[in-house]
């Protein structure tokens, strides 16, 4: 009867109706701080211009914050754990894509410096009024190949710190629902939310094997 929107709902009523009644409702259910999450998608979702990777990469890491914050609460009949394993699939996929974009761009510049090391070697024939043009030809390949490179650790790193970042969060929600000096009549129920969150920790160990395997 207070909704702000009535349902059904499409996304963008949801994220209006987050926004209009995130201190009287959301922000007892989860962080308050999450607002923000709530801006960022309601913000990039509907705006006038298409996406890059790596706004995509940020719109779903912010829907991975959200849904875990909310499975702090309840599961919701398990349709919350089958969101945030899709999401999880599709940074997944959006990581893999990246990555493979980066190893494409280095070997490009490997060939490039290939060839540009074959030139060097047939024109040491020529005299030498071009030693400069050829050094200077060296080093841009050279250097791109190095840019390459640093990309390339720098997407690794953003995903070890991804996987960090995550099983942090799995480890302080097992053991804040696992600290037996809390436990009341009330918060008995939650050591079956302590299990569920032990799941998630198991699926995503098994996705870092297998990150590692490929």
């Amino acid at each position: 009867q207070i909704l702000y929107l009535k349902p059904p709902w499409t996304l963008a009523n949801l994220l209006k109706c987050y926004k209009k009644h995130w201190m009287a409702v959301f922000g007892y259910v989860v962080p308050r701080s999450l607002l923000s999450t709530i801006e960022c998608l309601s913000k990039h979702l509907y705006a006038d211009k298409p996406f890059d990777s790596s706004t995509v990469r940020i719109l779903l890491q912010e829907s991975k914050k959200l849904l875990h914050a909310f499975s702090c609460r309840s599961d919701y009949n398990g349709v919350l754990p089958q969101a945030y394993a899709e999401v999880t699939k599709l940074c997944e996929s959006l990581g893999e894509v990246r990555a493979a974009l980066v190893r494409a761009d280095s070997e490009q510049d490997l060939s490039e410096d290939i060839m540009v090391l074959s030139e060097n070697a047939a024109c040491e024939k020529m005299d030498a009024a071009v030693p400069s043009l050829q050094s200077t030809e060296e080093k841009e390949p050279h250097a791109s190949f190095h840019v390459a490179q640093e990309n390339r650790h720098q997407e690794i790193w953003s995903v070890l710190e991804g996987v960090w970042n995550t099983m942090n969060l799995y480890s302080v929600e097992l053991f804040q629902k696992l600290d037996c000096s809390a436990v009341t009549m009330a918060a008995k129920a939650s050591f079956e939310e302590a299990f569920l969150g032990l799941q998630k920790l198991l699926a995503a160990v098994k996705d870092i094997h297998e990150g590692i395997g490929r």
